[in-house]
Formats: structure tokens, sequence, C-alpha cells
């Protein structure tokens, strides 16, 4: 087993008041569930949660997976000791480099343990000083920080880096939200984003088999098993377009297809929500990304469905959501050249500003309009994640 402990921290759970035992429960539950099948205990404390008597080979597994939970702000990796000064000190020494800069910084979260913090750093950065005359002390810049943290129960950690986590609130926490998971870089970001704030997710995908390939559909449930790193709940509802892009195409003037279809998509989209208890749709849009995402044609997209529609990329650019895609892992994925059901059928000059009583009279070409819906919901396929 490996003589290291890591320290886990969480953010804004603080700042939950008399609510915060829900939180923190919700949070614990995750942190169980994403170490499942590791060698390992933990422990949880007030303000810290450790995990400790684990194998030393499996201390970057921990990490990785850590770092993909919502609600965690930090973790280090730490060595344990008692309140010992002379005990404390040893590991320090043990710890720091022979030479160079360093700063001694203590966290004493225990209040009666006998020396302040500024104490508890002049004590044992003396006795390093003592020992290693190679070091010197640097309080602002220096090249090693030895970090001291005092806990309650008898414990004293000492570490020497912090590493982020995914931060955000707990998953689970935050409602069910159904996300319109497309084979792009957007989507899974958008996905990702709304499960950062504690959203259960639930991905809907449309494909257009058979003038898009199986591959496609492949694609969005790789995409849906990357999220699931994040999300441990998702699960992928595939719902066949091509009726309706056909029903579209033969009835309606060709540059009111990408409006008419995203109405329709929202409409099925909303049918799907309710029977998996989500309340809300989230999609990647970015405003003026493309002809489907001026604000005219959100609007006309929108008035279709009552519930609230949420866009977390509404306001990034490309690069930015780029940085986010590779962070995540998706971007690779998501720039496999398999054609979507939004390039089918697609118009040489799509409507940028499309007025909604113009496009209401090119739906109204279109007969049977519900049944082309019913069709398409009672044929969803649901993808094992």
């Amino acid at each position: 087993m490996s003589d290291n402990v890591i320290l886990i921290r969480f953010g804004e759970l603080y700042l939950k008041g008399k609510n915060k035992s829900y939180f923190e429960n919700a949070l614990k539950d995750n942190i169980r569930a994403k170490l499942d099948g590791l060698d390992l205990k933990l422990y949880f404390g007030r303000g810290r949660y450790v995990v400790k008597e684990y194998p030393a080979a499996s201390e970057n597994e921990i990490i990785t997976r850590l770092k993909q939970i919502f609600g965690l702000h930090s973790i280090s990796v730490a060595r344990r000791c008692g309140y010992d000064l002379d005990e404390i000190a040893e590991l320090a020494l043990s710890m720091t480099p022979e030479c160079g800069t360093f700063r001694v910084t203590s966290h004493r979260s225990y209040k009666k343990y006998p020396l302040d913090s500024m104490q508890l750093n002049m004590t044992i950065g003396g006795r390093v000083l003592e020992k290693k005359p190679g070091l010197s002390v640097d309080l602002h810049s220096p090249d090693y920080v030895l970090n001291i943290d005092v806990r309650e129960g008898g414990d004293v950690y000492l570490y020497d880096s912090t590493i982020r986590c995914a931060g955000g609130m707990p998953y689970g926490t935050g409602g069910n939200g159904l996300l319109l998971l497309s084979g792009g870089i957007d989507s899974p970001v958008a996905g990702y984003m709304l499960a950062k704030r504690g959203m259960n997710i639930t991905a809907l995908h449309f494909h257009s088999i058979p003038y898009t390939s199986e591959a496609a559909k492949e694609k969005a449930a790789d995409l849906a098993r990357k999220l699931k790193n994040y999300c441990p709940n998702i699960k992928l509802c595939c719902v066949s377009l091509t009726e309706i892009q056909e029903a579209i195409h033969k009835n309606c003037k060709p540059n009111y297809m990408i409006t008419l279809v995203r109405r329709f998509m929202m409409r099925i989209a909303e049918r799907v929500a309710k029977v998996n208890g989500c309340s809300c749709i989230i999609n990647g849009e970015s405003l003026g990304q493309v002809a489907s995402q001026t604000i005219e044609s959100i609007t006309v997209t929108n008035s279709v469905v009552s519930m609230p529609v949420l866009r977390p990329l509404i306001g990034l650019d490309k690069d930015e959501i780029i940085e986010i895609a590779e962070k995540i892992d998706t971007f690779k994925t998501s720039i496999e050249p398999y054609e979507d059901c939004c390039t089918v059928f697609l118009p040489d000059f799509p409507l940028i500003k499309p007025m909604l009583e113009k496009v209401i009279e090119q739906e109204n070409h279109i007969a049977e309009l519900d049944k082309l819906i019913d069709n398409a919901i009672k044929n969803i396929e649901t993808i094992a994640v």
C-alpha cells in the first residue's frame, strides 16, 4: 500500500447553507461510485475528504477519476503524520529539496493545536534550514512550497502541489435535461457545461439513415461514452428524421429546409424530454455561428416548445468551444468525417432571418405533421452507453 493519501477539497457547497447536507451527500455518493472497484478506503471528514490505503500503482487512476467528478475543487497527493513536531519536521525534511528556495505554508483547521499557522511555518521552516544549508527562504516566489494541513483527529497532512478538478456542482443535484447530441463539436460541450452545474443528462440523437451512415450514429454513441466520464447516468436515445426530411423536401421551399427540420426536432425533443422526466432541452447553439443560430432562427425554432431551451455555449466563439472539447476528450471524435442529419437536403442558401408567419405557411404544406412526429417517436431506439 502507498504511504500517500489523496486530499479531496470541494468548493461551492459552502454556499448552500442549510441545504449543504443534500449537496454533500450527493457528492459523497458520486465519489463512491466513481472510485468503485478500486482497492482503497475513503474518509469523509468535515471540510476534507481523504483517499487512503490504496496501492501505489493505482494512484494515477484514482487521480484521473477524481478529476472528472463535478463538485470537487482540487486534490493533493499528501503524506500523513501525527501532531508531534518532531514527526512533522522529519516528514518535511524527507519532502523538501536540498537546495534552492522554499516556503512553508500552514493551514490550521484544528484551532486547539498549540502552535498557530505562523508559528508552525517558522518552526518547521527553521528545522529544515538547519538541516539543509543549501536552501533559503523566499516567501514571494519560492522554487518549492511545502503545505502543512493540521486537521482534527490527530492528522497532519504535508503536500507540495494541488491538482485542479472539474469544479461545479455535484452531478444529479441540478435536475434533468435532454441534450440534443449531434456528431459535431458543440453539443457534447453543451452537455458537459450543464452537467457541471449538477444537471443529469439524457441525450437525444437525430439521424437520417440511409442518407447518413450507421457510422454517424455510432459516432454519437462514442461521444455519449466520452460524456459518461462526467455524466455517469447518461443514456442515448436515437430518432430517425428521414421520413420528416423527405416530406419537407417534397412539399416546401428548399431554403426553409433547415428551419423546418429544427422545428420538428424541437417538437420531438420536448415529447422525449417529458417521457424521460427532463424539464428542459439543451443544445450547443452559439449565436451567429451558422444560419440556424441567428436570433431570428432561434426564436422561430423555440416557438414550437413550451419548456426552457438552455444554450450554455450561446456567447462562446468556436475557439473557446474547441478548447473545452479538447479538455473533455470529445474533439477528436467530433471531427471524424461522418455526416449528420443536418447535411441531408442542405439548401444552397438557407434562411438567415426567417419570419415566423412564412415558416408556418410552409409548414402547413406538410400533410399529417403530427403523424410524422408520432412515427418518429414510435421507432425511437435506446443505445446502451
